[in-house]
């Protein structure tokens, strides 16, 4: 007989076949497998930092019944514990990092309050505040005084405006294309009558103060939009313009002065083109081709009762710190006073921001109940000391710049049992009405000299507060070049007309127009051509010229080693002879509380590192020797500014804190990447270990059930001889 065994599964099944009676044995599992063989299953690693144990093998067992996959995967899920630990780790770590974001959020936001404190002049600030704002609006200084003033306006300022003959085109050529040169100065017009824009009998006097220039046309821009567009570029200090009036010859050229008041009138010399000269020639004194539609005056005013004259309709030097900006005519009064509102909403911003920072800081490092609950950053020493370094800081006696003791209390800004700040804005005005520069010198970096031509700058932060004495043993010069003659007062054009001047390192070239002068007003042409020039403008040179018996001077307006003046071109010996004197200027030296500063122009430095770390300051003049002393003072916003700086720092307390997190979220990883590759192995070898004890099981199930066969057609056998043996009997 045959007896076959069948082991059934969901994928596949094998068949033992041995002699015996028939007999089927059936075993279900959900998987794919072979009685002969055992399958092992590898899960992905990322399985195990999730809990999961995914594997190809998932029978329960081939014929055993012994469900391998259950038995891995529950040991796989014991196993990967401390992942499940180390990624709680990492939550953590996390955590603490946002947590420091937020403190260094708050500290940079504590530290933009502080901006509005850090300047000592902020404190000394006035408003002013018109009653008419059609007239005028005004702006003020450190240095400007309280008071009232009532001002009546009668005249704005204006700017003289020139318009040409008119044109058929405006881009016709006009002349015949030869190289021409433009020159405009700017001067007054007196005496005389005008009429319809012409002048008669007046005399023009050049400005020094009003700087001229060249332009040169040519047969690549001699039409009227081409010249217009070379004086715009030339910044010769005029601006042109085309217009069209509708007549038959409607394009006309519009010259306007770029500066207001009755010394802006324009001069315009042209050499060159006849066609171009008699185009655009204006002389106030003499031929005039262009017609004035705007007349340059000064503005008209009286202040208290005071007349006032302004070539600016920004008035600037009737009232101490304080611009009036004029819009109109009529009267107005003005009210000057300390601008109190804008400083109390500043100290306001700043005990605001504090408190924001120090609830941050308590928030992030709560510490929670019994363990529970508390903030990310619980017991983390660098919060807390950003938190201690502050309120120590605010806690501080400061000494101002004349020695005088304070602190934060005198003016209203007082702790409170939470740590918070709270500002009593009533003692914060009364202190600002008695003395606004001691509660400017309790909040901002400042310095106060005995020596009204010594001027505090700046100073480092590692600067001590108090009183330095002040050494100068040299005082700084401008460079300059005087002339051994007198200079030739009449200036021919292609002849002694062109100048070459180097002021500071920086080269131009300028063409003096040409006329007779007297000594006084030659100067002041070649001040005014000199200082026209584009490149000395761009790197802020220039320089002034007076005369001393005819003899030319020519000082840079700099000071310090850089300063110095040149001059050369067919103008030159004209001007300062053939044997001038040359001065480079030198550099103020001295000493500050005994340390040897480094001198820059006016400019003095004090080493950095010393108790006056970095003190800059400026000396404008006076007598070599001591110079007084200057008295220090941090003030609280530069102090607490400081180490808002060094707290966000690359070197700051949260940036170690945090770079020493992210370290250890990047060991954790790695630490977890080792773990899942030892899991991998793990789970082979018991996915090994227990498909084999599987196939074992099975192999010994067969053998079960085909003894138990083999014992069953045994039994029958023996039954049958009984059987017969009976029947045979019978």
């Amino acid at each position: 007989m045959s007896t076959t065994i069948s082991t059934s599964t969901s994928g596949a099944s094998t068949a033992s076949t041995s002699t015996g009676t028939s007999t089927s044995t059936t075993g279900t599992t959900s998987g794919t497998s072979t009685a002969s063989a055992g399958i092992s299953s590898v899960g992905s690693l990322s399985n195990y930092a999730t809990g999961q144990t995914t594997g190809t093998l998932s029978s329960a067992g081939i014929g055993s019944g012994l469900n391998v996959s259950s038995l891995v995967s529950g040991l796989m899920s014991a196993a990967q514990a401390p992942i499940t630990a180390i990624n709680r780790q990492i939550a953590g770590y996390q955590s603490e990092i946002s947590a420091y974001g937020q403190l260094s959020a708050a500290v940079y936001s504590f530290q933009t309050a502080l901006g509005g404190l850090t300047s000592a002049s902020a404190f000394q600030a006035n408003a002013a505040t018109p009653s008419n704002t059609a007239v005028l609006s005004a702006t003020t200084d450190s240095t400007a005084i309280s008071g009232n003033y009532n001002i009546n306006v009668s005249q704005l300022a204006t700017a003289q405006t020139l318009v040409a003959a008119g044109q058929v085109s405006a881009t016709a050529a006009i002349g015949g294309g030869s190289s021409t040169k433009v020159t405009f100065q700017f001067g007054t017009v007196s005496g005389g009558t005008v009429s319809n824009g012409v002048y008669t009998g007046a005399s023009f006097a050049q400005s020094a103060a009003n700087a001229g220039g060249t332009v040169t046309i040519d047969s690549s821009n001699n039409s009227l939009q081409g010249i217009a567009s070379a004086i715009n570029a030339a910044g010769v200090g005029v601006s042109a313009t085309v217009i069209n009036d509708g007549s038959g010859t409607p394009y006309r050229l519009s010259l306007s002065s770029s500066k207001t008041g009755a010394a802006s009138a324009m001069k315009i010399s042209v050499s060159g083109d006849a066609t171009l000269q008699s185009l655009l020639g204006e002389d106030p004194a003499g031929t005039q081709n262009l017609s004035q539609t705007q007349v340059a005056q000064d503005a008209s005013l009286t202040v208290n009762g005071l007349a006032v004259t302004s070539a600016s309709n920004a008035v600037t030097q009737v009232i101490k710190g304080t611009t009036l900006n004029l819009a109109g005519t009529g009267s107005t009064s003005l009210a000057v006073a300390q601008d109190t509102k804008t400083i109390a909403s500043n100290v306001q911003a700043f005990v605001t921001a504090y408190n924001t920072l120090d609830s941050t800081i308590n928030t992030v490092t709560a510490a929670g109940v019994g363990g529970a609950g508390g903030g990310p950053l619980a017991g983390q020493y660098s919060a807390l000391q950003v938190q201690n370094q502050l309120r120590q800081a605010l806690s501080n006696v400061m000494i101002d710049a004349t020695g005088n003791k304070a602190t934060l209390a005198d003016v209203g800004i007082t702790f409170q049992k939470d740590g918070s700040l709270s500002l009593d804005s009533t003692k914060l005005n009364a202190a600002m009405a008695l003395n606004p520069a001691e509660v400017g010198s309790l909040f901002a970096q400042n310095g106060v000299a005995s020596d009204g031509q010594v001027k505090f700058v700046s100073a480092g932060s590692a600067a001590a507060a108090g009183s330095y004495n002040i050494n100068i043993s040299t005082v700084a010069t401008q460079g300059s070049v005087v002339g051994n003659t007198a200079a030739g007062t009449t200036i021919t054009a292609g002849v002694n007309d062109g100048l070459t001047v180097v002021v500071d390192g920086t080269a131009a070239s300028v063409t003096i127009p040409a006329g007779s002068y007297t000594a006084g007003t030659l100067a002041t042409a070649v001040q005014a051509a000199i200082n026209g020039s584009s490149a000395l403008n761009k790197a802020g040179a220039s320089v002034s010229v007076s005369q001393n018996n005819g003899v030319l001077s020519f000082t840079s307006a700099s000071y310090g080693s850089k300063s110095f003046v040149s001059l050369g071109g067919n103008a030159g010996s004209n001007l300062i002879g053939s044997a001038p004197t040359s001065t480079n200027g030198v550099d103020v030296a001295g000493t500050i509380n005994g340390f040897a500063a480094k001198g820059s122009g006016q400019t003095l430095t004090a080493p950095a590192g010393s108790a006056v770390d970095g003190m800059v300051l400026t000396i404008a003049g006076g007598s070599t020797g001591m110079r007084g002393t200057i008295g220090l003072s941090q003030g609280f916003a530069n102090i607490l500014n400081n180490l808002a700086t060094q707290v966000n720092s690359p070197t700051g307390v949260i940036t170690a804190a945090t770079n020493a997190l992210n370290g250890d979220v990047t060991d954790s990883n790695a630490q977890i990447t080792r773990l899942n590759q030892q899991l991998s192995l793990l789970q082979a070898q018991y996915n090994t270990e227990f498909s084999a004890l599987d196939t074992m099981m099975s192999g010994l199930n067969a053998t079960q059930s085909y003894l138990t066969g083999q014992l069953n057609s045994l039994a029958n056998t023996t039954n049958y001889i009984y059987s017969g043996s009976s029947s045979s009997s019978g």
